[in-house]
């Protein structure tokens, strides 16, 4: 095996052992794209664990640093010890995908490191733009796209991603003293940030999850018409992370104002079934 073969197999393995909802997706890529595709997906996870398994903010924002550092040394052609950087660098020249891409990922997760909360949803859009949208714009140069269309499209699609996991991850995001709800949408739902720390799930707040989601519904609607955009096996990947996600989100909505109180976790063989449906008849928001 090559050394550049045993680089994208760590990516793999990666993948593997994240038990993602984008595992099964990748999968029906053929070969040199779901190492391309993979080789992303092990970058974001990456900077994200950077962050999140940090023991301070401060250990993170030095970690986090020398991350983007070796990844600049890496998309430049230079020698770098960690192999997901040199998959990704690989990744990058063999697709052409704008190196912006990546640096939007860093800069994205380094919010994390700053902001506990977003007034208004323009402030969330940021973030979101950063940590999904980006990747999903990259993961397209990946697979292949025919219209400029496209790259709007990828944004709305990354949006609706990003906000699907907002709602499902909710309590677990307070754990680690974040709030991705915009502080406006909770004051004009009659709720607040205080009574989201302390459990006090009001009335208002089940309106306050039907608005989110109907949020969410409006990007899918937006990111629907990249199907017709992608080449044949982009597609494919594309109908099947999102028949996952639109799951997602439907279970998400029938939670209500539970979604305030745990953790949203759709079973596997339902989110599969979803995938294999938007497999057949295309993305239905």
């Amino acid at each position: 095996m090559t050394s550049l073969a045993r680089d994208h197999a760590a990516c793999e393995q990666m993948l593997r052992r994240s038990a993602s909802s984008f595992a099964l997706p990748i999968r029906l890529l053929p070969a040199e794209k779901r190492r391309g595709t993979t080789a992303l997906y092990a970058f974001c996870r990456r900077a994200d664990d950077i962050v999140d398994d940090a023991a301070d903010p401060a250990a993170a924002g030095i970690a986090l640093d020398a991350f983007e550092a070796e990844c600049q040394a890496a998309l430049g052609g230079g020698e770098v010890d960690d192999p997901v950087l040199r998959a990704v660098a690989d990744t990058v020249r063999r697709f052409a995908v704008p190196k912006d891409y990546l640096q939007a990922v860093i800069d994205g997760v380094r919010m994390d490191l700053t902001r506990q909360s977003y007034a208004t949803f323009a402030e969330l859009e940021v973030y979101c733009g950063r940590v999904a949208s980006a990747v999903g714009l990259a993961a397209i140069h990946i697979w292949g796209f025919r219209e400029p269309e496209a790259i709007s499209a990828g944004h709305a699609c990354g949006l609706a991603f990003q906000l699907t996991n907002i709602l499902r991850d909710i309590p677990e995001d307070l754990s680690r003293g974040r709030i991705y709800i915009p502080l406006d949408d909770l004051q004009a739902h009659g709720c607040s940030a205080d009574d989201l720390r302390a459990g006090r799930i009001g009335p208002g707040f089940e309106r306050l999850a039907a608005f989110e989601v109907g949020r969410a519904l409006n990007f899918y609607r937006q990111a629907a018409p990249l199907d017709r955009m992608l080449s044949t096996d982009g597609r494919t990947v594309f109908r099947a992370m999102f028949g996952v996600y639109r799951a997602m989100l439907t279970a998400v909505r029938r939670a209500g104002a539970g979604v305030f109180h745990a953790k949203v976790r759709p079973r596997k063989p339902v989110l599969a079934a979803a995938a294999f449906l938007t497999l057949a008849t295309g993305p239905r928001p």
